[in-house]
């Protein structure tokens, strides 16, 4: 390994204030300060084939970690036979990118779509359509998240449909093969009771359904966070709808979900202040273009590009003073922390950079996300890079690298990626004919 810290103990003494010039008690002293070995621990390739090595390394994740059974995505890189719907979403998504990045050859991505969606209609377990968060990988049978959360878990089913429905518009051949997995997926698309998870007619959805607990955990859905996707889908249902009313009492909250301060000089439309954890621009975008995307509220472009500034800008002036962050070393997402799990962003802060929070955000931060990217690549690769892309994240406070990946977390970094460079994945989704009525009707 070539990586070094760099330790600075300062001993401070001074004769102010004190009788002599002995040196402070220990809790005195100022603590250790790191600084990085700048040397760079890969050659340096143009900019367009680093793009193209993180996208086809970070897929080996998917695609080589793939359950061998069904296909889908596990949890994270330690789950044994735990996969996760959500993340399995992401991974369907990254398939067509693959394909068109010559990864894998499309008969590939078409064997690999037809074994996760027989297992989708034959094996997983379903509560009113909707899938769990986690699932055994070989059996189908619900993992249970938590005590209660053993059913429906209607925002993980939502990453998951997003993915699927790319992939029907991806493989759009004549064929038997690909004609008959249109209408495996639509199976699954059109099972989904949207409707039902208003739990009697409240005008709001709900995020779990329990058939041992019912709505014991009583979460509803609102904004602003990550979960413009489960409306978006519930209003696009072609079996199961939503009506608009649901999206403006249950997302929107009447419109109460509108920030419009400003942090760092940028406005910041919807939302908590400072944004929250930057996945809350990933996932509902991974498949909805916000380029163009406009309501009453805002532009959904701006909304992410200003999440995306204020993240970086925290960063950059680094106001908690953590080693390592600067204008090349950003990027607050909810990831693994030493010992534990958190969302970090600017309000909870533990210290702790996600290479997916930066990476991700390439299509809103150009510039910044670049100079991320080469950073982590070039200055920390020997401690950060591995054989499924980045890992999950870092501490130069706590000298910490986790050692592990999580699929949603390495998902968005290929999306997005591709988002930034050909748009396809926006592209294939936003060409659903039943996505373009839903939002027309809830008011984009």
């Amino acid at each position: 390994m070539k990586y070094n810290f760099v330790t600075l103990l300062l001993l401070i003494t001074t004769g102010l204030g004190c009788k002599t010039n002995e040196v402070k008690p220990p809790e005195l002293i100022k603590p250790p300060i790191s600084a990085i070995d700048s040397t760079d621990k890969f050659p340096v390739i143009p900019d367009e084939e680093l793009l193209t090595l993180v996208q086809k390394q970070t897929f080996r994740y998917f695609w080589d970690f793939g359950h061998p059974v069904s296909g889908m995505a596990r949890e994270r890189n330690t789950s044994g036979d735990v996969v996760t719907s959500g993340g399995s979403g992401f991974g369907i998504m990254t398939i067509p990118v693959a394909i068109e990045r010559k990864f894998i050859t499309r008969t590939q991505g078409l064997e690999r779509m037809q074994k996760i969606v027989a297992f989708l209609n034959e094996k997983a377990q379903t509560f009113h359509g909707a899938f769990p968060h986690w699932l055994n990988g070989a059996t189908g049978a619900v993992v249970p998240f938590s005590t209660k959360d053993n059913g429906a878990d209607l925002v993980e089913t939502s990453l998951l449909v997003q993915g699927l429905l790319t992939a029907r518009q991806y493989f759009n051949g004549n064929g038997n093969e690909e004609t008959a997995l249109r209408n495996d997926i639509n199976k699954i698309w059109h099972a989904v009771e949207w409707d039902w998870f208003t739990k009697n007619n409240e005008e709001v959805l709900y995020w779990h359904w329990s058939p041992s607990y019912g709505w014991d955990m009583n979460l509803p859905i609102r904004g602003w966070n990550e979960c413009l996707i489960t409306y978006a889908l519930a209003a696009s249902s072609p079996t199961h709808p939503i009506g608009k009313s649901v999206y403006e009492k249950g997302w929107t909250r009447n419109g109460s979900f509108v920030n419009s301060r400003e942090y760092y000089g940028i406005k910041l439309p919807l939302g908590a202040d400072y944004g929250g954890p930057l996945f809350l621009s990933h996932y509902s975008f991974l498949g909805i273009n916000p380029i163009e995307l406009t309501d009453s509220f805002t532009n959904y472009f701006t909304q992410n590009r200003n999440h995306s500034l204020i993240n970086y800008n925290y960063c950059k002036t680094n106001p908690a003073k953590h080693a390592g962050y600067s204008d090349s070393c950003w990027g607050l997402t909810a990831s693994d922390i030493p010992d534990g799990y958190n969302a970090n962003s600017p309000t909870s802060d533990k210290g702790v950079i996600s290479p997916t929070a930066a990476l991700s955000s390439l299509p809103y931060t150009p510039e910044e996300s670049m100079r991320a990217l080469r950073f982590f690549y070039y200055k920390l690769g020997d401690k950060l890079w591995g054989e499924y892309g980045f890992r999950d994240a870092f501490s130069i406070d706590e000298r910490w690298f986790a050692d592990s990946y999580l699929a949603i977390d390495q998902g968005p970094i290929i999306i997005m990626i591709e988002n930034h460079r050909s748009a396809l994945p926006w592209n294939l989704f936003m060409s659903c004919p039943e996505v373009k009525t839903g939002l027309k009707k809830i008011g984009f």
